[in-house]
């Protein structure tokens, strides 16, 4: 990647032009309330399927290739994978069900999320030291041209609301800001991409669909959306992941970006 842009869709320009609406991605796309979760899912899921045991480098690489690829996923999915890996591994004496594991994640999860926070309350950081650089001018610029947003994420929707909340972004967001929901499947980004194209009555090009993570970009090349895939780097904020650019080159972005820094060229490029 050697400017800014990349674009991976030779189709790219022809797509463009007649976006309406939007579909964002909340973690590690716009906020880094979450930076480093996937260094509390990762000890986790291995810590559980081991219990307590050394892990072999199998049961470690499985780990992190299943969480490499269901970055995006809702948080319960996620744990009936790891309740299905702790059965079939059959190392634990002591198996839980999906949502004592998401407890067991949410509560670590929230210590490093309630200090940041913290220093966001408190006036130690701004909002837009939790975002990923350039992102609250991205939102601005679609909100003033009309676009109308959804905000989703595989958190708990209580916990979205707070966060999104705290970073001031909310009101941009006129088709309503989505998290994960207990015991159904509704917000998943799969399902709020259908609602979006089927209640407005859309072809897939009106709609831009943004994310760090495989799972909103293959759930939007799916249904012939446009795919804008944010490989940013959550602890600088700015520059480009590798990692998370391959992965959204494998899922099929039609357009990769490390951040949006360059917000007016990023317009020109998305037609308007």
């Amino acid at each position: 990647m050697n400017q800014w842009f990349e674009i991976l869709n030779p189709d790219f320009d022809s797509m463009v032009g007649c976006i309406k609406y939007a579909l964002i991605d909340f973690d590690g796309t716009i906020s880094v309330i979450r930076q480093g979760w996937e260094n509390v899912m990762i000890p986790l899921m291995i810590e559980m399927i081991c219990e307590g045991n050394p892990p072999t480098p199998e049961i470690e690489k499985e780990v992190r290739e299943y969480v490499d690829y269901s970055t995006g996923m809702l948080t319960i999915k996620q744990m009936e994978w790891l309740a299905e890996a702790v059965r079939r591994h059959g190392i634990s004496r002591n198996p839980r069900d999906a949502y004592e594991y998401k407890r067991i994640y949410n509560q670590r999860m929230l210590l490093l999320v309630e200090e940041r926070l913290r220093k966001l309350f408190n006036g130690e950081l701004n909002p837009d030291d939790l975002m990923i650089c350039g992102s609250r001018s991205f939102l601005q610029e679609l909100y003033e041209k009309g676009v109308v947003m959804y905000l989703a994420s595989g958190t708990d929707h209580e916990h979205v609301l707070r966060e999104a909340g705290a970073l001031r972004i909310t009101e941009y967001f006129r088709g309503g800001v989505y998290g994960a929901l207990d015991y159904t499947e509704a917000n998943s980004k799969e399902k709020i991409i259908e609602r979006i194209l089927s209640g407005n009555n859309l072809h897939g090009r009106e709609l831009l669909v943004v994310g760090d993570g495989p799972v909103e970009i293959r759930s939007a090349k799916a249904r012939g959306s446009i795919a804008l895939g944010v490989a940013s780097d959550e602890v600088s904020r700015i520059g480009l992941n590798p990692r998370k650019r391959k992965r959204l080159m494998d899922a099929g972005a039609d357009l990769i970006i490390p951040d949006f820094v360059r917000n007016s060229e990023l317009m020109r490029l998305l037609g308007f």
